[in-house]
């Protein structure tokens, strides 16, 4: 098989190309890395020195792609689906951009630092760091909730890239502080994401390593 995407399941950057995959049916090996596995990260170094997922490898065109977006926009340009996560619209393409820039940046990022601090050891906390990211996530959960209260997918009708950006952010700030209370419109909206056939999957293959997520 000439697609392989490296990740592992309970990264939340690599919900979002999984996303993409299955919502067009590509077909592709998944490699799951074991990053605390010093050989298994050794030989992910290989493909790809920075050993962060996701990645993926093209060997019929002898590419490497890293980070989500980019593999998201690769596979829909060079396997090009039923379901088109970018629109062929200029103006609509850079709508869907910008939404996907304001997830992973503003959402995503902050997320992943409130939950990396936890897994740190007792004397190694951020509390500074965590408080700003707090205080920023608070901020573009507000932002999101406002758009989102007109809206039935991130940039309105049609499933996006910034649907595969959104989902996996909301998820887990779901798991830590319950959307519902204090953005409903959110809350509501992650329950479409997850009854999309394609999360509802990625959700499934992620269960057995949800027991390790620090809620």
């Amino acid at each position: 098989m000439a697609l392989t995407l490296y990740l592992h399941p309970l990264s939340s950057y690599c919900h979002k190309p999984l996303i993409a995959l299955y919502e067009n049916a590509i077909a592709f090996t998944a490699h799951v890395v074991d990053l605390g596995d010093p050989q298994a990260r050794d030989r992910f170094k290989k493909v790809w020195p920075l050993a962060k997922f996701p990645v993926l490898r093209d060997d019929s065109r002898n590419q490497t792609i890293p980070e989500s977006t980019c593999i998201i926009e690769y596979v829909g340009r060079h396997f090009p689906g039923p379901v088109k996560l970018l629109p062929d619209d200029e103006e609509a393409a850079s709508q869907v951009r910008a939404t996907d820039r304001f997830y992973d940046l503003h959402v995503h990022y902050h997320m992943q630092r409130i939950v990396g601090d936890k897994l740190r050891p007792a004397d190694g906390h951020d509390p500074i760091g965590v408080s700003e990211s707090k205080e920023r996530l608070h901020t573009a959960l507000q932002v999101a909730e406002g758009e989102m209260a007109t809206r039935r997918w991130a940039c309105g009708e049609l499933f996006s890239m910034a649907d595969c950006a959104a989902a996996p952010p909301l998820f887990f700030i779901d798991k830590m502080m319950p959307l519902k209370a204090h953005f409903p419109h959110l809350s509501a909206y992650l329950g479409r994401l997850k009854q999309r056939p394609s999360y509802a999957r990625v959700l499934s293959e992620a269960e057995p390593y949800m027991q390790f997520f620090p809620g």
